[in-house]
């Protein structure tokens, strides 16, 4: 890269001292440091979650204010580094508080002296200030606004929003000192399940996977037209489950990936928008997905592996449809190989085999039942070990030790923002406005399931201009999960009771919310008089009546299917404009402009809306293997029909009637009922026009020569 793209791309990193030598080794002591403590946190420690959670944050806190100055023009001033010691010490100070005057508060009925205000105040303010710096102003003004409704303005809001309010001495306790705000289960994610991963990824690229990702992603698609495409979907994706960051991995990846198609023949708007969108997906990659599978885990309380066995489709079905759009813009622009002595994948895998081996302990520590904390621990141990059969990337003393520090590094601005989520999260739990936003979102829908999908995409859109995904996710589960979940469920169970298949328990309660329905339960009905019969169930037993009636296992996957919408589309902010900053990274390298590469990539990415609608309507998240495969084999057909009726191209042009035909196609091999013969009639359609389309061009060519 030149000087100037490389200055362009500091844009997307935070302003930071690492350039003053005292201060980058301290940085790197303490992250070190913070790494080994964590290690133990997570294996033999004792101490109490909270006072895991304020070391947590202290460390972090002290990292951050160090490494971070409060706007870039001050990074070399020394009167501000010397408020961001104090700061760091500050931070410190407010740890040691907690166990030394924890006893004698609650001995005082919980009653705040002069030193508790003092420390719970320069907690909250140092927790936003940091965020502030890591992540931009929008979080710690979400933070301010919530915590004021709570104690002031709340009271004064008329309707549903209204709030009587909480004393402010009660909303710095729960906010400081219990484990519900800042130090409550969103902190818990962040230095147990988060922290173990991004330290895993760390020392899996200090121990040369990235170079083995690109190698075999280049031995696997590089000898293909359009192989430069299929590297960056392939490399982004598997580098992508490493990083952890969007951005870094668009940055990491696109260097290469970039230049490689614009030297193909690809149009470089275009090839900045595959890397953007590829590099989006590797969040969604099993088996490490980021921080809001973890978070998901601890909402829905389904087991992390769960988690990522019904992520897999989805996240093939996604990169896919990349790969499907790289696939016809190769055939439009004329795409050439690039080159043809690259390595095979076999010599690849013969020569690096040993980089799988601590992604396969992973996976085979999850499918065994041991917790993701542990998993990931062996795992790390194991990238040791593994090292040690590669000829150039043996770890010593000094690799572990960079490792170490290089997790540290990578969590600080994670672990800071989500303790200020936690923040948050308090404050919607605490005023359960969370369960008026979830009514609110019912309500607008009218039990229109499209309708709320919508409603929760744009929510997901706008909280993305100003949150990070990972913030994003955790404040619009919290607001709209329990309204998905429930019209999801209810859908399934009205279902039940058109075709008159409800089982006797369940009809039990409907007798004791009007014993006349009984007779009524046991024929067919329509749509109509199921929900009006629903609405007699009163909310308290609703819950009850859906596990009697689908079963624990089906009610667990509809919330866990609610969350992984959510989540899928909280990705979304990454390459939608006007703020998306993966499509931006990628247009820095790709020298093409902002907007248009934003625009480019939001159309390449149009996965993050289909795959969630896959989910919504059909099997596609399910224990049944076969039913999953089915669904996914006729999604990822589908999808690529979809597809090229977008682009009016396969293999050839496609006239205005055949994209018709194809969207047709589409349509019915995912259609949620629909027979298998005309699913298969809608896949031999679309073969059909595939090998229709690239007969053609022959003729087109042979016909314009002569």
């Amino acid at each position: 890269m030149t000087d100037a793209v490389n200055k362009e791309l500091e844009k997307f990193e935070l302003p930071n001292r690492i350039d003053i030598p005292w201060v980058n080794l301290t940085i790197t002591v303490l992250a070190v440091a913070l790494s080994c403590v964590h290690i133990w946190f997570n294996t033999l420690s004792t101490w109490s979650e909270l006072w895991v959670s304020a070391t947590h944050f202290a460390g972090f806190a002290v990292i951050c204010a160090l490494w971070f100055p409060a706007a870039n023009h001050l990074k070399h001033n020394k009167i501000t580094l010397v408020i961001d010691l104090w700061i760091a010490i500050a931070a410190v100070a407010c740890l040691l508080y907690i166990p030394y005057a924890e006893d004698a508060l609650y001995e005082r009925g919980v009653k705040f002296v002069a030193s508790d205000w003092v420390f719970a105040t320069i907690a909250i303010l140092i927790a936003m200030e940091l965020v502030r710096r890591t992540m931009g102003w929008f979080i710690p003004m979400l933070i301010a606004v919530c915590l004021s409704y709570v104690v002031l303005w709340g009271q004064w809001m008329p309707g549903v929003f209204h709030f009587p309010g909480l004393s402010l001495e009660t909303v710095l306790y729960r906010s400081f000192f219990s484990s519900e705000g800042m130090f409550g289960p969103i902190s818990r994610i962040s230095w147990s399940y988060v922290f173990m991963f991004i330290l895993f990824g760390a020392f899996l690229v200090r121990s040369g996977v990235g170079d083995f990702i690109v190698r075999l992603s280049k031995a696997a698609a590089g000898k293909i037209i359009g192989g430069p495409g299929f590297i960056a979907v392939l490399g982004s994706g598997l580098m992508g489950s490493v990083s952890g960051s969007s951005v870094a991995n668009t940055v990491s990846t696109g260097v290469i990936t970039i230049p490689l198609m614009k030297k193909a023949g690809f149009p470089a708007r275009f090839a900045a928008g595959v890397e953007a969108a590829a590099s989006t997906g590797g969040q969604l990659m099993p088996p490490v997905m980021g921080a809001g599978a973890f978070i998901m885990a601890s909402y829905t309380q389904i087991p992390y592996v769960d988690i990522i066995a019904v992520s897999f489709m989805p996240a093939l079905i996604y990169f896919l449809s990349v790969a499907f759009f790289v696939r016809i813009e190769a055939k439009r622009s004329n795409v050439q190989k690039v080159s043809e002595d690259e390595e095979s994948v076999l010599g690849v895998l013969i020569s690096g085999w040993h980089n799988l081996i601590p992604l396969a302990v992973l996976v085979f520590l999850l499918i065994q039942g041991f917790t993701p904390t542990y998993a990931a621990g062996i795992s790390i141990l194991s990238v040791i070990a593994a090292s040690w059969l590669s000829k150039d990337n043996k770890m010593g003393p000094s690799a572990v030790i960079e490792a170490l520090a290089l997790g540290a590094k990578n969590m600080a601005p994670t672990a800071i923002l989500l303790v200020g989520i936690g923040l948050v999260v308090n404050v919607i739990s605490t005023t359960g406005i969370g369960n008026t936003f979830s009514l609110m979102i019912d309500g607008w829908a009218g039990g229109n399931l499209l309708v709320m999908l919508l409603l929760i995409a744009l929510a997901s859109l706008i909280l993305g201009m100003g949150l990070p995904v990972t913030a994003a996710y955790i404040v619009l589960g919290t607001l709209s999960a329990p309204a998905l979940y429930t019209l999801l469920a209810e859908n399934q169970l009205i279902d039940l009771i058109v075709a008159g298949e409800l089982p006797e328990q369940a009809k039990a309660i409907f007798m004791l919310a009007g014993p006349e329905t009984f007779e009524s339960l046991s024929a067919a009905m329509s749509v109509e008089q199921a929900k009006e019969l629903l609405t007699l169930v009163p909310p308290d037993f609703k819950e009850t009546l859906m596990e009697q009636a689908l079963g624990v296992e089906a009610v667990g996957l509809a919330l866990l299917s609610a969350h992984l919408i959510i989540f899928w589309l909280s990705q979304d902010s990454n390459v939608t404009p006007p703020v998306c900053l993966t499509a931006f990274a990628a247009a820095t390298i790709a020298r093409t402009p902002p907007m248009r590469t934003g625009l480019t990539a939001w159309k390449i990415a149009k996965g993050l809306y289909i795959v969630p609608l896959l989910i919504a309507y059909s099997s596609l998240v399910s224990w049944d293997f076969t039913e999953v495969l089915v669904v996914g084999i006729f999604a990822i057909f589908g999808t690529y029909s979809l597809i090229g009726a977008l682009e009016g191209y396969l293999e050839g042009a496609l006239n205005p009637l055949l994209r018709l035909v194809l969207v047709v196609a589409a349509i019915v091999m995912v259609w949620p009922g629909l027979p298998l013969w005309m699913r298969l009639l809608g896949m031999m359609t679309f073969l059909a026009l595939f090998i229709y389309s690239g007969r053609k061009v022959p003729a087109q060519t042979a016909a314009s020569s002569h």
